[in-house]
């Protein structure tokens, strides 16, 4: 809405002294940025110049030195803060001998923007006077806890239309163009109006105050006496001090006035009419948030909610609210879901049998018809009667299908009072898929009830519980279905440490581990690629992403993988990785997603922090598995993020995070790539992005890649392409024509 596109000159006059600091210079900085948003920057419109100023004026660059809002707000970017005194009437007599940098000598309008603290060391009054004399229209924009009397000095007639605070940048941004609008730049847009409302201006001041007495010494008349007094004392406080005043702000009618977003729906306006919504998870069936009917997999679904005396009323009443949000999100009337909830304390009861209710109206009353009991938590033996007879058919229960999947959904805040061990082991010996969900202290019992820690959702606070129903619903939907990446492109690495550190027994069940990950992925050259890297003290590639086409002999190589035995270097296996394995001579194929998967017991980390980082600026993510114990900032440092590290307390654990870690290389096959990470250009060739393709920049050698040396002196010369090759390609092309070029080498 807001923008400034009269014949303009506009002058920033930064101050950069120690009094505002380097903090406080960038957020001048970021204001003056803010401000350019609201102006239209061009050579016969609006024209932006700076000058930084402490014990002497620096120009930072004249008002015709850049001609677009982008070059002007990188160029006041890369201004850095210079230091000194707080000179500011050098800088205004400074502005009053040279005029405006680059301006158009007071042909157009003039607008000086003073961002300064007000605590000059020398008198202002004067020169500010001659400036404003000049029909200067000045601003002064107070930064960190300013001296308001002195930039009232500074600022044009009225001040209440000219004072700004930096530190709101929006607000100084609007209180600006409020004033500027009329008569300067253009009209008000439609519908907008330039409003007065009460506001106060803030700064600390430094107050003597009386902090008390003591006991001193004073000289007597008498000879060699001395006489007791009391003698006061003062001490120096900070005080905040509030200067009432009034703020010219404009304001439009806002689209989100309304309330468009439904089911807790965020609405966010964009511009005076148009506005979108922010969905709650589960939600975002249409533009205003309507219900999401996204559980469309056919399972025989049995909610079963603890009633028990430990989890309280309060969190019995968040699971029925919780089912009921679950239930408009995620079931639709067509859905082939057949549902039904049990709870329980000391004893079982199935107020809702599965397939019962057809619509989800009546499964809603039924909902909230259900009372808390209050008994003890006997979680097992609920466990074994919803195995025995929650899912039995019957008369009533017809239309459910006995070869669905069937999944119990344990809903419990409070440990239980029997074993659940047995009675889990038991259900799922009768083919049921269990899922626990419970607050975080619960996460140790939920992994027992469910056996795998994918297969449990932990939330951190009440409202995160209503933020997990998508994740459930991925894994209601994932029962009986294979978990990977199924088509999508994918370049993967392992580098698995088979160092002393780890052992023969537990470098056996890495191995283990990633032979029966390579199982998820479809591997072959247009699908999945995947190498293997081990390691000591050096790295090995055992194979390399273009070795193998078929899961068979991936699954055989690694099968015969050897145990190294020595000290362990997982910074070596990184830059082993970096260099000679997620590269396009080595298979790597241009415009694919790149994951490796580091396997470790921690040890040997402390070089691995930069190789890791020069593979991440290649594209290529590092996800960092680490068994047993290990330093968290070290390793935290080599993944990047803690999204990237999955912990494990011990080798047997290992094979419960599978699902996770399969999960995590998913999402990443699944992101956007950089046609250009790693670079595809061979010889020291340069990569230019283009859209949707890319193109190689040779020097000395040429080919679609710069594969070819270009030949010098009487000797033929391929005249396929120049020097310089401008041919544009696509990912899909190129992954053959890597492979060609691979092909060739090799003969």
């Amino acid at each position: 809405v807001m923008q400034c596109s009269a014949s303009l000159d506009i002058l920033f006059l930064l101050d950069g002294s120690y009094s505002i600091g380097k903090g406080s210079f960038e957020r001048s900085k970021h204001f003056a940025g803010k401000l350019c948003d609201a102006l239209d920057i061009h050579p016969d419109r609006v024209r932006v110049g700076m000058i930084q100023f402490s014990s002497t004026p620096h120009l930072e660059f004249p008002l015709d030195s850049y001609l677009t809002k982008q070059e002007v707000k990188e160029r006041i970017k890369r201004t850095v803060f210079r230091g000194g005194s707080t000179e500011t009437g050098q800088a205004l007599k400074y502005i009053l001998h040279k005029g405006f940098p680059g301006g158009r000598n007071s042909s157009v309008p003039e607008v000086l923007i003073i961002i300064s603290d007000g605590k000059s060391q020398g008198s202002t009054a004067m020169p500010a006077m001659q400036v404003k004399e000049r029909h200067i229209t000045v601003f002064a924009v107070g930064i960190k806890f300013p001296r308001w009397e002195e930039l009232q000095v500074l600022a044009s007639e009225p001040p209440e239309r000219h004072l700004l605070f930096a530190g709101d940048a929006e607000d100084a941004a609007n209180g600006l163009y409020s004033t500027l609008s009329d008569p300067v730049c253009t009209a008000t847009a439609p519908g907008c109006k330039v409003e007065s409302h009460p506001c106060e201006r803030r700064t600390l001041e430094t107050v003597k105050e009386l902090a008390g007495s003591y006991v001193c010494w004073k000289g007597s008349k008498q000879p060699n006496a001395v006489q007791a007094s009391l003698c006061p004392f003062t001490r120096w406080k900070r005080v905040l001090i509030k200067h009432p005043s009034r703020c010219f702000r404009t304001v439009c009618p806002d689209p989100c006035d309304s309330q468009p977003c439904q089911n807790g729906g965020t609405c966010v306006p964009e511009g005076l009419d148009r506005y979108h919504c922010l969905c709650l998870l589960g939600y975002g069936g249409d533009i205003h948030c309507a219900a999401k009917l996204s559980l469309e997999c056919g399972v025989d679904l049995l909610f079963l909610m603890d009633s028990s005396a430990g989890v309280t009323l309060e969190g019995f009443l968040r699971f029925k609210a919780f089912l009921k949000r679950f239930l408009q999100a995620m079931v639709g009337q067509d859905s082939p879901v057949s549902m039904g909830v049990a709870q329980y304390d000391d004893n079982v009861k199935v107020p809702i049998e599965l397939g019962q209710h057809k619509d989800t109206l009546s499964l809603m009353r039924r909902i909230d018809a259900l009372n808390f009991s209050g008994g003890r938590t006997l979680t097992g033996r609920a466990l074994q009667y919803i195995a025995q007879h929650g899912f039995r058919s019957s008369p009533v229960l017809a239309d459910v299908q006995d070869d669905l999947p069937r999944v119990v959904v344990l809903l419990t805040d409070s440990k239980s009072q029997d074993s659940v061990a047995e009675a889990a082991e038991y259900v799922k010996d009768q083919n049921i898929f269990l899922i626990g969900i419970g607050s975080s202290f619960m996460r140790a019992e939920l992994t027992v009830v469910t056996g795998n820690p994918q297969q449990t959702i932990v939330y951190s606070d009440p409202q995160d519980l209503f933020n997990r129903m998508p994740e459930l619903q991925r894994k209601i939907c994932s029962v009986g279905n294979p978990e990977g990446c199924q088509a999508q492109s994918l370049d993967l690495a392992f580098a698995v440490d088979a160092s002393s550190g780890v052992g023969l027994e537990n470098f056996l069940r890495l191995r283990h581990f990633v032979r029966s990950s390579c199982l998820h992925f479809i591997i072959n050259r247009d699908v999945t690629q995947i190498a293997l890297v081990t390691y000591g003290s050096k790295a090995h590639t055992v194979f390399a992403l273009d070795t193998h086409t078929s899961s068979s002999a991936v699954l055989q190589a690694i099968d015969q993988v050897p145990f190294l035995g020595d000290s362990a270097s997982a910074g070596s296996a990184l830059l082993h990785v970096h260099r000679d394995v997620m590269t396009v001579q080595k298979g790597a194929r241009p415009g694919v997603n790149k994951v490796l998967v580091l396997l470790t017991n921690g040890g040997g980390m402390q070089d691995a922090a930069a190789p890791a980082q020069q593979l991440r600026h290649n594209g290529i993510l590092v996800f960092v598995v680490v068994i047993g114990d290990a330093d968290r900032d070290t390793l935290l440092r080599v993944a990047g993020s803690p999204s990237y590290l999955v912990h494990i307390s011990s080798y047997e654990d290992l094979q419960y995070y599978q699902g996770l870690i399969i999960e995590r290389i998913c999402e990443e096959a699944r992101s956007p790539v950089n046609l250009c990470k790693p670079n595809p250009c061979m010889n020291q060739g340069v990569c230019i992005l283009g859209p949707g393709s890319y193109r190689c920049q040779c020097h000395g050698w040429e080919g679609p890649h710069c594969e070819r040396r270009v030949l010098r002196g009487d000797s033929p010369r391929s005249p396929a392409l120049p020097p310089r090759s401008h041919v544009q390609w696509s990912p899909r092309g190129l992954q053959h024509l890597s492979r060609a070029l691979q092909h060739s080498k090799r003969q």
